[in-house]
This record gives structure tokens, C-alpha cells and sequence, in this order.
């Protein structure tokens, strides 16, 4: 799996909310506290925004905040709000693919592939992260030997 910068960017901004509470937080800080360009974010906080995960409001008082508490905004929302379904092969969802021959078992490793994905994604909150009381599920993984160590070129 790969994330872009932007799915990055809006996981942390949307963790920075989620930490500072009920107060409204503005973009300059946002961008500040993760060392996220000002300018890329804004953009960014907009999709959130249009996503219904956070709300703003302009003026002196302004800032963003979350739109539902931390506990109701997985991983996976923030992810699919700014870079769309989390898993595509070639810009489909697995369930239309169309494999043919030797090839066809595939879709069903993309499938399985995808159902991993939100295993993680969607039982990770917000609210999670900001505790450091991640899912026990999600620790085990982490603790598997190897899951660590990068695997490069195979």
C-alpha cells in the first residue's frame, strides 16, 4: 500500500485536531505543529472539510475542527476522502476486475488484499492515535517478526 503526501499531511492535521481538544485550531497551526506546507494543507483541510470529517470557520475566532468526535473518524475515512477507495488496480475497484486463464485467482488476492486493508484502517481512530492506545489486533501485527524490516527488491 502506498499513501500519498496528502493522505499523509491530512492523517496527521486530522490527528492534530483530534488532539487539541474541543478549541478550533487554524490552519497556520496545523501546518506548524506537523511541518506541513501552509498552502498544501489548505487545500487539503478543504477536502476534509467537504468530506464531513472536519468543519471551519472563518474570522478572527476561526479554525478547523473535527466534525464528529475522534472516536467516529477512522484511518480509513480520512484516507478515502482525500485519495479515494483504498485499494485499486490500474483505477478499478477489485470487484471489476476481470482476469481470464491462470490469472484469474488474482482478483481474489486483490479482494483479500483490500479486506486486510480496512481490517487495520477502519477499526484505527482518530481517537486511538491521540491515546496511544492502539487496537491490541493492530499491536500484535506490529510485533510479528519482521514487520519492522523493510523488504527491498523482492
Amino acid at each position: 500500500m502506498r499513501l500519498s503526501a496528502r493522505a499523509d499531511y491530512a492523517l496527521r492535521a486530522a490527528i492534530e485536531l483530534a488532539a487539541s481538544g474541543e478549541g478550533h485550531v487554524t490552519a497556520e497551526q496545523l501546518a506548524k505543529a506537523q511541518q506541513i506546507p501552509a498552502k498544501f494543507l489548505e487545500a487539503i483541510l478543504t477536502q476534509l472539510r467537504r468530506a464531513g470529517l472536519v468543519r471551519s470557520q472563518r474570522g478572527p475566532d476561526g479554525g478547523f475542527w473535527l466534525a464528529r468526535p475522534a472516536e467516529e473518524i477512522s484511518l480509513a475515512d480520512i484516507i478515502r476522502a482525500i485519495d479515494g477507495p483504498l485499494l485499486g488496480v490500474r483505477g478499478e475497484r477489485p470487484e471489476n476486475l476481470g482476469y481470464i486463464g491462470a490469472a484469474e485467482p488474482l482478483q481474489t488476492v486483490w479482494i483479500a488484499l483490500r479486506a486486510n486493508e480496512r481490517a487495520i484502517l477502519e477499526e484505527v481512530t482518530l481517537a486511538h492515535l491521540v491515546s496511544g492506545a492502539l487496537p491490541e489486533s493492530v499491536r500484535k501485527l506490529a510485533e510479528l517478526p519482521g514487520s519492522w524490516e523493510a523488504r527491498l527488491g523482492r
